[in-house]
């Protein structure tokens, strides 16, 4: 059974022992309209919850092993082994006054935050934890992760130049060079591993990866993908719609408190997506050995945690690099080698090796 029918059964005999005790005044709740929106919403709950979670522990995981490679500890005195830092963290955002400086556009500055926000955290529905743990599993799952994941730059520039501050208006501008720079490769990077699958759904994609991982045939797209990602979520090398040494911070600059705290922790949830479509297209999803005793969500998971952990990685090594030198990549190299992807896999088809 998966987590819809679980859930689904639950919400069930729920209501019906409500109905059962009440029957005049919530008989409502046994209708199959009113029993599908409960499941939904329960579903929608559960998914947000656990990702959310993931997401703070990915902060923790990050501060931990960055702070390691640079012969540090990281945080260790709020709770065992610092696991209550970002708890503390969040806290003193939330509690710090939300000031709205004078002469920005505040429509613009207000909403284009919230769409940017609210976009990453409406593609968790469309992201499985595995094949029986899932709210929505469509035909056209990828394509509709993209085309929500992709909105980003158009409200991120809209917020830069909202803040009537040129530090934010030139971050603004650079995020969304940089992202649409990007987003072209990073698609494209996809489009082999559509081809060998023949669909557009996760779990076809991920059941077509039983008997061989297409980060085999399809290595340099998934490197094209990574790279990508990197560039999406602006970590370094690539953060240099930030660059705090010469921007201050950017086209955050004038966010502060809470919302400043959402907008860092929407850039993980980004980071978790990217990270989770990486796993679905090239690393077999949830598929691994020893099902019988490591639940499949627990493959997925594991996996998603290793990329991350590679990110950290570069951000550790990498230096930033000249904003030109980022348009070149994305365009001069990273094009040509998307392309040269589909080939191959064009060429791996014709021959049957897939």
């Amino acid at each position: 059974m998966d987590l819809y029918g679980f859930v689904e059964c639950l919400v069930t005999k729920v209501t019906g022992w409500v109905d059962t005790w009440l029957p005049s005044q919530l008989s409502f709740l046994t209708s199959p309209t009113s029993i599908h929106a409960l499941v939904v919403l329960l579903m929608a709950a559960l998914i947000l919850v656990i990702v959310l979670l993931n997401v703070v522990m990915m902060i923790w995981v990050e501060r931990k092993f960055i702070a390691r490679l640079m012969d540090r500890r990281g945080p260790t005195e709020v709770g065992f082994a610092g696991l209550l830092q970002n708890v503390a963290d969040g806290l003193k955002l939330f509690l710090k006054e939300v000031i709205t400086p004078r002469g920005v556009d505040r429509s613009s500055y207000v909403i284009s935050i919230a769409l940017y926000i609210g976009s990453s955290v409406v593609v968790l529905a469309l992201i499985p934890l595995s094949d029986r743990f899932f709210m929505a599993d469509v035909d056209g799952g990828i394509f509709m992760i993209f085309a929500i994941y992709t909105l980003a730059p158009f409200f991120i520039f809209i917020a830069g130049w909202s803040q009537n501050n040129k530090y934010s208006l030139i971050g603004g501008m650079r995020s969304a060079a940089q992202m649409i720079s990007y987003e072209i490769p990073l698609m494209l990077s996809t489009v082999g591993v559509i081809l060998m699958a023949g669909s557009l759904s996760i779990s076809v994609i991920v059941e077509a990866q039983q008997s061989m991982w297409f980060v085999i045939p399809s290595f340099l797209g998934f490197i094209i993908f990574l790279i990508g990602v990197l560039a999406e979520v602006e970590r370094i090398p690539f953060d240099l719609p930030e660059a705090e040494a010469e921007l201050v911070e950017g086209w955050t600059t004038e966010y502060g408190g809470i919302r400043f705290g959402l907008i860092m922790f929407t850039s993980y949830l980004r980071g978790y997506v990217g990270c989770a479509l990486a796993t679905f297209l090239f690393l077999g999803g949830w598929n691994g050995p020893f099902t019988q005793y490591i639940p499949p969500e627990a493959w997925f998971m594991l996996k998603v945690y290793i990329l991350f952990m590679l990110l950290v990685w570069l951000r550790a090594s990498a230096p930033r690099i000249r904003i030109d030198q980022l348009l070149q990549i994305g365009w001069k190299r990273l094009l040509p080698l998307a392309m040269l992807n589909i080939v191959i896999a064009v060429v791996l088809l014709s021959l049957g090796v897939i």
